[in-house]
């Protein structure tokens, strides 16, 4: 479990096969073999501990749900370690589970803030609400505005310097992962609708 607030951006050294290897400082202090540690928002157990990387092994289905597959060496990545007991939730709950790969459309200055427009594939925008969270690379952050199509998220200072999200282009795959609440409700709802349906 993460909380979507990156720590240090690291930097994608390789990729072999399945075989991860992300060149970090901080990711590495405390951490164990067998530890979670979000990459792009996405939850990899930390398979060896190299003097300046973290290896991880990535199941075919992670490269099909994110974009860790096209990224190339060089790529900066955002990397958050897994939650403790006695943390702040600075950001919101999440589980480094990337449901999809969305497109960043634009980042328009707005003051001193960047306004980044996703563009969003399939049925994934109904779990997507004005001022609710979502996280965009492993990065916690709030709806700003959205449409049939995609979203909004207005990047502060902070987040600008301390992520990836400012450094893409137009075009360039993002990690998606929704509110888990939201889709929880919908099950249940459409369960208990075809409960009494039944009846």
């Amino acid at each position: 479990m993460f909380t979507g607030i990156v720590e240090e951006v690291g930097v994608l050294l390789r990729r072999e096969g399945g075989e991860l290897a992300v060149g970090c400082g901080e990711g590495r202090e405390g951490t164990g073999l067998g530890d979670s540690i979000a990459v792009n928002g996405v939850d990899l157990t930390v398979r060896r501990i190299d003097p300046d990387a973290l290896l991880f092994d990535v199941m075919p289905e992670t490269f099909r749900r994110s974009n860790l597959g096209e990224l190339p060496a060089g790529s900066p990545l955002n990397l958050e370690r897994s939650v403790r007991p006695t943390d702040r939730l600075s950001g919101h709950l999440v589980r480094g589970v990337v449901e999809t790969v969305a497109r960043l459309e634009s980042l328009t200055p707005e003051g001193e803030a960047v306004i980044a427009r996703y563009r969003v594939p399939g049925p994934y925008m109904r779990y997507v609400v004005e001022k609710g969270p979502v996280c965009v690379d492993g990065a916690s952050l709030t709806v700003t505005d959205r449409d049939d199509d995609g979203f909004a998220v207005s990047l502060v200072q902070y987040t600008q310097q301390h992520t990836n999200l400012t450094r893409r282009s137009p075009g360039d795959s993002i990690n998606l992962e929704t509110d888990i609440v939201a889709r929880y409700v919908e099950q249940l709802a459409l369960s208990l609708l075809a409960g009494r349906g039944g009846v």
